[in-house]
């Protein structure tokens, strides 16, 4: 369910930003739900090979940022074999990596799964989801 919710919001921020900004084209809704797919599938299986020699160069002090940068590439290589897709720039791209990022970090803090809960990553909202439950 989780994965869900972040593919539509991330479908949802790109197509916001596309309508909000000039240098981002988006065909629809469906192509803004291809490109979070894509993103999605891109992250898990070629992005962390990107990452890793970047944050052995940063000593692993900057992970949040080479993980939005490493975002920002994978949109403009998704650009490049869209035709449905543009980005101008990688500014553009790094602005909707960067909203996809904190769009994800809220959906995460708001409805944890169990793994999160018992990790202590969110230890409040499991205080939450107890008071809720009596």
């Amino acid at each position: 369910m989780n994965l869900i919710l972040h593919l539509l919001l991330d479908a949802a921020v790109i197509f916001g930003l596309a309508y909000v900004m000039p240098q981002i084209d988006v065909k629809s809704f469906g192509t803004a739900l291809l490109i979070a797919v894509l993103l999605g599938l891109l992250n898990f299986f070629i992005g962390w090979i990107i990452r890793f020699p970047l944050n052995l160069f940063t000593f692993f002090l900057l992970t949040g940022l080479v993980r939005i940068i490493v975002t920002a590439l994978l949109l403009k290589l998704i650009d490049k074999f869209m035709d449905s897709f543009t980005i101008v720039g990688f500014w553009p791209a790094l602005l909707i990596a960067l909203a996809v990022a904190v769009a994800g970090t809220l959906i995460d803090r708001s409805a944890p799964t169990e793994e999160m809960v018992e990790s202590g990553y969110v230890a409040l909202t499991n205080l939450s989801l107890n008071l809720r439950l009596v």
